[in-house]
């Protein structure tokens, strides 16, 4: 990582753990931290009390770790999180294990007893290095202070390097308290760890060739593209080779999706077009994608006719779901950078011109009569900023219809839960996209249930005055459940009522603006109001109870066997 500030590192000599620590964020370039004080840490707040980085106090620990996953995915660097031992620490469980399977650049810090205690079941002891030895990239324990300042370097380098990851040191309250003596020796030396960056030659070259025979190409690109920073490389390979392109939810904005090569997402809910095009392609370039079960359905019946290429800097992903024809490790946009001079232009007319056929016949629709359709919503949203906001979401069916009807312009847009399924995520990652980028329009579209999760984080987006407008689509549901319980379970609605706050209320006692709206009268001149406030706002619209997201690829079905529903 390159740090912003270059800070240069003074002698250590005579200093304590917890300046070690802060001289080794500065060092960093660690301009911002999220977390919870507590006993085992008080040194370290102590130390942060005159420090330029500044301290976002969250209202739970969850929340900072999801803010600090927002702030990552919107700035490409490191979020960074601190808070106490026991509960304080267990608490950021969930957060990690949500980075861990989006790939995203994290280092936490967890207090814990003195080294003497550890074992002894000593008041808030957790073993944080075993509880989350299966969710990190990779954790510490720092027993001495003299390892301190190696290791967090270390930590920031496997946590930005590679396939980035959420990295954890576990910091006994004795090590930020001790004195060190001597210079200690502050040398990266990682023998087991050597990402591999640059993509063989031969097989950057043997994809290529493979792409120039084809004549029914789909580039499916994932999260892992906009990680590399390769979508512009992306975008130029595209074009050159007249490629269509779908993404992954994680890949969303990686295309303009105005662009008549892109196909939008693909997979359980994605298009549908996408969805036949990946069946009927001769050739699938999956970049920076893991093939997950989500995007795959039947692993046995997806991209039958494929050849397929798989470009991925984590070797471990190769081959694991999907069997590859063609496998490329390295850097997303070193290889696609390097793809590009051997990409030949072909005439694709009559392969592209069946995707327009099945992009206007399966395009995302919506009946709007009748009460305020979520789609709606989201649609208008996208409208009045010009698709230009960052979004985050939380889960369930409001992620889905933002996924389809926000129209996606441009990487770091989407701030979304993937891999994990982090109901509550949306609140908190929208607070910390709107630190990582001060100037911008940010917006949580989230659902009831989601939102109910964490909305308590929208006390911290009123203290630190950060302007975040949070869009509920109140429909009275755990949507997403009550639609399996509809099409799978008889109608059988088993514990997914869900009667609601009067979250414009609860927003104004937080301090924040409130609106609630039912009539689709009211929907333009709420966002719009909503738009234009200065403040963080709560936008509660109450929608269409039992509207369903489609199409719908049911569990152990293939992805040209959609559900098609409404769209049918």
């Amino acid at each position: 990582m390159s740090p912003s500030n270059p800070h240069k590192m003074p002698s250590l000599i005579g200093k304590k753990g917890a300046e070690i620590f802060h001289e080794v964020l500065l060092e960093q370039g660690v301009e911002v931290m999220f977390g919870f004080p507590g006993g085992m840490v008080l040194p370290i707040f102590d130390v942060l009390y005159s420090s330029p980085i500044k301290f976002f106090l969250t209202r739970h620990e969850q929340g900072a770790t999801h803010m600090a996953d927002g702030y990552a995915r919107v700035t490409g660097r490191p979020g960074v999180v601190l808070v106490t031992s026991g509960p304080g620490a267990t608490n950021i469980v969930t957060g990690l294990a949500n980075a861990y399977m989006d790939s995203i650049p994290m280092v936490a810090f967890t207090g814990q007893v003195k080294t003497a205690l550890i074992g002894n079941d000593a008041f808030q002891e957790a073993d944080m290095t075993g509880i989350t030895r299966p969710i990190t990239k990779h954790n510490f324990m720092v027993k001495r202070v003299e390892d301190l300042g190696r290791i967090m370097r270390e930590a920031f380098h496997i946590a930005t390097t590679g396939r980035p990851g959420p990295v954890l040191i576990d910091l006994p309250a004795d090590v930020s308290m001790s004195k060190i003596d001597t210079e200690p020796d502050l040398t990266v030396d990682l023998p087991g760890y050597k990402p591999r960056t640059a993509g063989h030659i031969r097989q950057i070259k043997m994809a290529a060739e493979a792409i120039n025979a084809s004549t029914r190409p789909v580039l499916y690109v994932g999260g892992g593209v906009i990680i590399a920073g390769a979508s512009d490389a992306l975008r130029a390979v595209a074009a050159k080779g007249k490629l269509p392109v779908t993404t992954t939810m994680m890949g969303l904005g990686t295309v303009d999706e105005s662009d008549p090569l892109a196909l939008q997402m693909l997979g359980m809910h994605g298009a549908a077009a996408a969805n036949y095009a990946v069946q009927e392609c001769d050739c699938l370039i999956a970049v920076g994608a893991r093939f997950d079960d989500r995007v795959t359905g039947n692993v046995a019946t997806f991209a039958p006719k494929a050849k397929i290429i798989h470009i991925d800097i984590d070797p471990a992903s190769i081959s694991k779901n999907v069997e590859v024809d063609i496998p490329v490790v390295g850097d997303a946009k070193d290889i696609l950078s390097r793809m590009l001079e051997f990409i030949e232009p072909r005439d694709r007319s009559p392969w592209l011109a069946q995707l327009a056929e099945w992009k206007k016949k399966y395009a995302f629709r919506y009946d709007a009569s009748g009460n305020i359709k979520p789609q709606e919503v989201i649609a208008t949203l996208g409208e009045m900023t010009n698709h230009d906001a960052i979004i985050a979401t939380g889960v369930g069916q409001h992620q889905m219809w933002a996924c389809q009807y926000y129209g996606w312009r441009r990487p770091r847009q989407m701030i979304s839960s993937g891999g994990l399924g982090t109901m509550g995520f949306g609140c908190p990652a929208a607070i910390g996209a709107q630190v990582g980028a001060p100037g911008k329009t940010v917006i949580d579209i989230d659902g009831d249930g989601s939102f109910s999760m964490t909305m308590v984080e929208v006390i911290t987006a009123v203290q630190y005055k950060l302007p975040v407008k949070f869009v509920v689509l109140d429909n009275g549901y755990l949507g997403m459940v009550r639609q399996w319980q509809e099409l799978f379970y008889g109608h059988r609605y088993s514990a997914v009522t869900h009667p609601c706050p009067k979250f414009d209320m609860i927003a104004e006692g937080f301090g924040a603006k409130g609106i609630c709206i039912k009539d689709r009268s009211e929907l333009r001149d709420a966002v719009d109001a909503t738009l234009k406030h200065e403040g963080p706002v709560v936008l509660a619209v109450e929608v269409e109870p039992e509207e369903n997201v489609f199409p719908m690829v049911a569990a152990g079905k293939s992805l040209h066997e959609m559900l098609m529903g409404t769209l049918a």
